[in-house]
């Protein structure tokens, strides 16, 4: 059974960092492509970070520069380092797996940024 467990979320105010972690189990982890996905209220799901298998990134326009993204095949982690947080960037934010065949998806983790 596939797992992908986020952590990391909170409350923190604009300006600030936070770290999501998505730890998977139940699959084989370099060979999927992982990504952060984040959903806003009343908005649709959004590609936010993708860091292939092979290690190349993509980012959303609305956090290049202020966001990165790194994976740890031994430990069956992927990161998504947040900087520069804006109030926009609230929301529930979603690791995935995907190889091309199976999808997965964690849980989701809120993210809210607020002064």
């Amino acid at each position: 059974q596939v797992q992908l467990v986020e952590s990391g979320g909170g409350l923190v105010q604009p300006g600030g960092s936070l770290r999501l972690s998505c730890v998977a189990s139940g699959m084989i982890f370099s060979t999927y492509n992982m990504g952060w996905y984040r959903q806003a209220p009343g908005k649709q799901r959004e590609l936010v970070a993708v860091i292939t298998r092979g290690g190349p990134t993509i980012f959303a326009d609305s956090v290049k520069g202020r966001f990165t993204i790194s994976r740890d095949n031994a430990k069956n982690t992927v990161i998504l380092q947040m900087n520069s947080l804006k109030p926009e960037d609230r929301a529930v934010y979603y690791c995935n797996g995907n190889n091309g065949q199976r999808n997965y998806w964690g849980q989701g983790t809120q993210v809210t940024v607020s002064s």
